[in-house]
């Protein structure tokens, strides 16, 4: 099985080529879904230079980018548009301009190459890029088309998530708990009531200064401060439930920074490790107060944030300490791409109409 998938949910423009090596079945052997190509061109040094995504821009800069992305996509896999099995798009949640892009765009040529198109869920696609075998991705940036080539990743059935599987979500637009009992069968455990881990991470990052996308900034200065000099309310202590808030976090920031406290780098890096210490703690308290309610095994997580090296470390010594095996993608399947879109259609394999698919902004778990 041979599949091209197509993201467009927010800046970037990506198309990848996934294989199974297996046209009898989608599940018969795991570990060989591997990339054969992932490229992605990106707008992000653009909109870093007025602090955030502006949406019609990165829409036109994908109407530019959309066609050359796939071409080239099928071009380092070594396929024509006539060989490939079936198409793969990102049809929601997102950006309504972006996403329009590429789900009319796979709408036309699913119609022209006569190709099943399988709608996927962008959040769900985070996850799946838990189930990506070999990794040799192929980036470039739409400026210079600078080339990027990643380490393999080669996984055995054992380093796969098994069911019943603890899912978490931490990107830029979305924070989620999910529980999965099997591919596409999952239980919604609990989400984010107003602003992201991410959107947190960015917002505190212009409050202080950085550059866009604010995550890794903040990461970056934070080794450098000492996170116990400056205290932050953790989002959402008290409550029981499963549930996430990062708002009140972004205002405790903003009062600390407007009341003239941070003055000096020295500063800065500490109040930028406090930020990081906060957020990370406030994510591995709600999955631990999940696996108090639903004891499993396996936890993944996805999503851009799912990249930071702290909850990766942390979170990986509290999983170890319970026994329990955290999945967690490489960080440059952590952004958004088109091979978890990809890798999601092997297994959630929903063909559509594509005359009746329509682009949701709105689509959640």
């Amino acid at each position: 099985m041979i599949i091209l998938g197509i993201e467009t949910s927010c800046d970037e423009t990506a198309a990848a080529v996934l294989t199974n090596n297996d046209k009898q079945s989608l599940r018969s052997d795991l570990k060989r879904i591997k990339i054969l190509s992932n490229v992605v061109a990106s707008s992000a040094s653009l909109q870093a230079k007025y602090g955030g995504i502006i949406p019609e821009q990165a829409a036109r800069e994908q109407i530019k980018s959309i066609i050359p992305v796939i071409q080239e996509g099928l071009r380092v896999a070594g396929y024509s548009g006539q060989e490939i099995d079936a198409i793969a798009v990102t049809y929601g949640p997102g950006l309504i301009g972006s996403l329009l892009v590429g789900v009319e765009t796979t709408k036309v040529l699913a119609t022209i190459w006569n190709k099943p198109l399988i709608p996927v869920n962008h959040l769900l696609g985070h996850f799946y890029a838990n189930w990506i075998s070999q990794s040799s991705a192929i980036s470039y940036q739409l400026s210079d088309r600078r080339q990027k080539k990643s380490d393999d990743r080669r996984l055995t059935p054992d380093d796969l998530p098994k069911f019943p599987c603890l899912g978490l979500l931490v990107s830029g637009g979305h924070t989620d708990l999910v529980l999965f009992t099997d591919h596409g069968k999952y239980k919604y455990l609990g989400g984010t009531r107003d602003d992201a881990a991410g959107e947190c991470f960015d917002k505190c990052a212009r409050l202080l200064g950085l550059p866009y996308p604010g995550g890794p900034e903040i990461s970056k200065l934070a080794s450098q401060g000492q996170a116990l000099r400056f205290k932050l309310p953790v989002p959402m202590k008290e409550s029981k439930d499963l549930d996430f808030s990062y708002s009140g976090l972004k205002t405790a920031v903003a009062r600390i920074v407007n009341s003239g406290q941070v003055i000096g780098d020295s500063k800065k890096a500490d109040l930028a490790a406090a930020i990081e210490e906060t957020i990370v703690q406030s994510l591995i308290a709600k999955v631990l107060l999940a696996l108090k309610k639903y004891p499993v095994k396996d936890i993944m997580i996805a999503g851009g944030v799912a990249a930071n090296q702290k909850l990766k470390l942390e979170l990986g010594t509290r999983c170890k300490e319970l026994g329990i095996k955290l999945h967690i993608p490489p960080p440059q399947l952590c952004t958004d791409n088109a091979a978890m879109i990809a890798s999601a259609a092997f297994f959630i394999n929903k063909k559509i109409d594509p005359l009746v698919l329509q682009a949701n902004p709105n689509l959640s778990l």
